[in-house]
């Protein structure tokens, strides 16, 4: 444990991250997708010569601007504060592997902001040419930041041999192309790009709404078909890429999957074969209210349609995201750290030395306790001081290695993980766990339980205690 642990009551950590990053992720896409469509929608209109469309997309920038620029921006930061403190030690990593990545995607980020402002203040101030042309690169730059961004997500999930082979050597820079262009790169990169696309469109359907049907009914009608238009390559092309996206991902992960697809007709779900079908529900969804609400009766298309579409959005969005980060475990940076943040070559000393020998969370005096506690004779009463200092290593191995995807009480409770469980039945679990034999049920998605049997020990006495007690924070009385 070389970070404190992050405690979030019932929701856990994990979902801080991802509650913000699903709107992040709605609105940054926009941010992507959305630079296209007002440089198309603009060449286009100018070309016709319709100042009625410029009338529109104006007021659809500065929209656009607001929501990018404001709470787009916002809503990163969250991310990096939210990572930095559930998951200190994978952020660490990639701050560390990817440093000047993430220097190349600021720049272009600033670049991005700027262009957007620049964008909305000089409609009617400079040329035609030249605003057209801050269009275009505000749209380059936001998708240049999503290609580097996208390498490092990717990453995540399939680092590649090359890196994996010198990973913590110290020769990691040397592996950095091979990192950044990792196996899922490419047609991760399609996939995000179409979605960009067609949310470029969805949010547009928000503006294209609200024009007066009675005033403007055949400019609303161009508007919002022309916007629903740009659904479709997502619906042609998603999933050619997402077949293509599927075979590079490792077997084990994709495993993840395929298990709950296969064991349907019984009734059995995955949790990421439960979110990859919301995505596919939703999507569907999606389509039919667009063509039929939007598409086939665009002067009847109402605000509230639009709105209604991008909550679905926003669902397909969240089940999309969780079902990526699903297919990582029991990894968060597939096969050099698993989801609790022990890497992969220390899980052996950790086993051989104690996961807890050299934590700088272990005070002096529950050490010493502990210590004396050992050599005690096999079945002994322990001591006040010695059951205190067990209590706080098996709370430090609850907080190490469970806290990062379970809670005491809520989201994936430990209590009603445990319930009905007595302590040979916990210590079987637990065993089960440290040991990971080829057949057990938890190897796929669950990192193994490491440390020396001390250590598990307390760790059973921990969670016996907090089973049986009304305990949700702290050591159990």
């Amino acid at each position: 444990m070389n970070y404190p642990s992050w405690e979030v009551p019932h929701i856990g950590s994990g979902w801080v991250i991802g509650l913000i990053a699903i709107f992040h992720v709605m609105i940054s896409h926009f941010a992507i997708g959305g630079g296209f469509y007002l440089a198309i929608a603009e060449r286009k209109a100018l070309r016709e010569g319709r100042n009625d469309w410029l009338d529109i997309l104006k007021v659809h920038s500065r929209f656009f601007m607001v929501l990018t620029a404001a709470f787009g921006t916002v809503s990163g930061v969250g991310i990096w504060f939210a990572i930095g403190l559930a998951a200190p030690e994978a952020t660490s990593a990639l701050i560390h592997n990817f440093v000047f990545g993430w220097a190349i995607e600021w720049t272009f980020f600033l670049i991005e902001v700027a262009a957007a402002l620049l964008y909305y203040y000089t409609w009617g101030k400079v040329s035609n040419r030249l605003h057209l042309a801050i269009a275009w690169v505000y749209a380059g730059s936001a998708w240049l930041s999503l290609f580097v961004i996208n390498g490092i997500l990717t990453f995540m999930l399939t680092p590649g041999q090359g890196w994996l082979s010198v990973a913590g050597s110290g020769n990691e820079a040397s592996m950095f192309w091979h990192a950044f262009f990792n196996p899922t790169f490419w047609p991760s990169l399609f996939l995000r790009t179409l979605i960009c696309l067609s949310l470029a469109g969805l949010w547009a359907l928000v503006t294209a709404s609200r024009i007066d049907a009675y005033q403007m009914p055949h400019l609303k009608e161009e508007i919002v078909r022309w916007s629903a238009k740009w659904l479709i390559p997502a619906y042609v092309l998603l999933p050619l890429f997402f077949v293509w996206y599927l075979y590079m991902v490792p077997e084990t992960q994709r495993g993840l999957l395929t298990l709950g697809i296969s064991t349907i007709g019984q009734g059995v779900f995955t949790q990421v074969t439960r979110s990859a079908l919301i995505t596919i529900v939703t999507s569907g969804t999606i389509a039919l209210i667009v063509y039929f609400l939007a598409y086939r009766s665009p002067r009847d298309f109402a605000f509230g349609h639009a709105c209604s579409v991008l909550v679905i959005a926003l669902a397909a969005t969240g089940a999309t995201e969780h079902t990526r980060e699903m297919l990582r475990k029991p990894f968060v940076i597939g096969e050099y750290m698993y989801s609790n943040a022990i890497r992969v070559k220390e899980a052996e000393a950790f086993n051989r030395d104690g996961y807890l020998t050299k934590s700088p969370w272990v005070r002096d005096a529950e050490r010493a306790g502990w210590q004396a506690a050992l050599q005690a004779d096999p079945g002994a009463v322990l001591p006040a001081d010695a059951q205190a200092a067990k209590a706080a290593f098996g709370s430090l191995m609850f907080q190490g290695q469970c806290l990062a995807c379970h809670t005491r009480d809520g989201y994936r409770s430990m209590k009603r993980l445990l319930k009905g469980r007595d302590r040979a039945a916990i210590a079987s679990m637990i065993a089960m766990l440290h040991d990971r034999p080829e057949d057990s049920p938890y190897r796929a998605f669950m990192p193994p339980l490491v440390g020396v049997p001390a250590e598990i020990d307390a760790l059973t006495d921990y969670l016996d205690a907090l089973n049986r007690s009304d305990v949700s924070r702290g050591a159990p009385e």
